[in-house]
């Protein structure tokens, strides 16, 4: 993890929330010990109904800062673009389970390029799904709304998804230390909680860019992430 997550819990804010247009210029802005990642939302038009950026956009931007980068891949077949991706050196590359018929090779694939391998899930798809794919896995996503489009409100049902993988994934050999990650409908109102249920990687969009300062806001976040952390 990033030598800032003391508390256990490392904030990724998703600048898909932001003004990409003028994101090479603001990300100079961002505070290293609010910003522990930042989360690339690459969509493709196909796997989910928007498009954002691709290879080239994240090269550009990671030049103006020095936050790692946290990729989350939402396309159809990743094995087709996955060495753009890997060039890039990223803290993880995350693909979705439902996106391809390889994602164990794919997975061994990111590991080998000395990258953490995520593996995403979709709110439709039964979280054992993974289960046996966890040992592969250097961080689980699990969406908490249905990937393509931010701002839409967080999904209880995914609080349980995430007890149930942690048990799982800590009854496991190696598993204790495979992160938990979950993007979609964070706010300081439900934090803590998800903090609470396992997660240590926690993706928010609107609650950090929809804010007059989103340092002040990711702040606010991580204090909130950590106070549910202590209620545990």
């Amino acid at each position: 993890m990033p030598a800032n997550s003391d508390n256990g819990v490392l904030l990724s804010p998703s600048i898909i929330a932001s003004d990409l247009s003028t994101m090479g210029r603001d990300v100079s802005a961002f505070d290293p010990a609010a910003f522990d990642l930042l989360h690339l939302d690459v969509m493709d038009g196909n796997f989910v109904p928007n498009l954002t950026f691709g290879p080239g956009y994240i090269r550009a931007l990671a030049s103006h800062t020095s936050i790692p980068l946290d990729i989350h891949l939402m396309i159809e077949r990743p094995e087709l673009s996955l060495e753009a991706y890997l060039e890039l050196v990223p803290w993880c590359l995350t693909i979705h389970y439902e996106s391809t018929r390889f994602p164990s090779r794919i997975l061994q694939t990111i590991r080998k390029a000395g990258v953490r391998a995520g593996l995403s899930v979709n709110p439709a798809t039964p979280i054992e799904a993974l289960y046996d794919l966890s040992g592969e896995c250097d961080l689980i996503l699990v969406m908490s709304v249905d990937p393509g489009f931010y701002g839409q409100a967080f999904m209880p049902a995914a609080l349980d998804r995430i007890r149930r993988l942690r048990g799982h994934l800590d009854s496991t050999a190696g598993g204790a230390g495979t992160l938990i990650q979950v993007d979609g409908g964070i706010s300081v109102k439900n934090i803590g909680e998800v903090a609470r249920a396992g997660a240590r990687v926690i993706v928010a969009g609107n609650a950090v860019f929809g804010a007059d300062d989103p340092n002040r806001a990711a702040r606010e976040l991580k204090r909130a992430a950590a106070d549910g952390m202590r209620a545990v």
